[in-house]
C-alpha cells in the first residue's frame, strides 16, 4: 500500500507533466502565430501595419482574427498586391458582431 508521501510525490509529477505539456503547446500556438504573421505583415500598406499593431496593442483577440482572415485569404490566392488601411477597415467592420438596436416605447 501506498504511503501518503508517495502519493503526494506522485500528484505533484502528474501536475508538472501537464504544466510543462501545457506550455510546450502555448509556445507551438505562438509559433504559429509568429508564423502566420510574418506572412502577413508582408501584404500589408504601411497605414495598415500601423493599424494592424494598433489593433494588436488594444485588442489581441480581435488582432488574430484579423490575422488568421488575411492568413487564409493569402494563401487561396485572393490577396495578390498590398492590403490597403481601408480594405483591413472593412475586414474589421465585418469581424464585429453587429450591435443590436434598442427601441423603448414609454407607456
Amino acid at each position: 500500500m501506498a504511503t501518503l508521501e508517495e502519493i503526494k510525490r506522485k500528484k505533484l509529477e502528474e501536475m508538472m507533466r501537464l504544466q510543462q505539456h501545457q506550455a510546450e503547446e502555448q509556445s507551438q500556438i505562438q509559433q504559429q502565430v509568429e508564423q502566420m504573421e510574418s506572412v502577413v505583415r508582408q501584404f500589408l500598406s504601411k497605414e495598415s501595419l500601423a493599424r494592424y499593431g494598433s489593433l494588436k496593442a488594444a485588442h489581441k483577440e480581435k488582432a488574430l482574427q484579423l490575422l488568421v482572415v488575411l492568413f487564409q485569404a493569402i494563401q487561396k490566392g485572393q490577396v495578390k498586391g498590398k492590403v490597403e488601411d481601408a480594405l483591413l477597415k472593412k475586414i474589421l467592420e465585418q469581424l464585429a458582431p453587429a450591435k443590436k438596436e434598442f427601441k423603448i416605447k414609454r407607456v
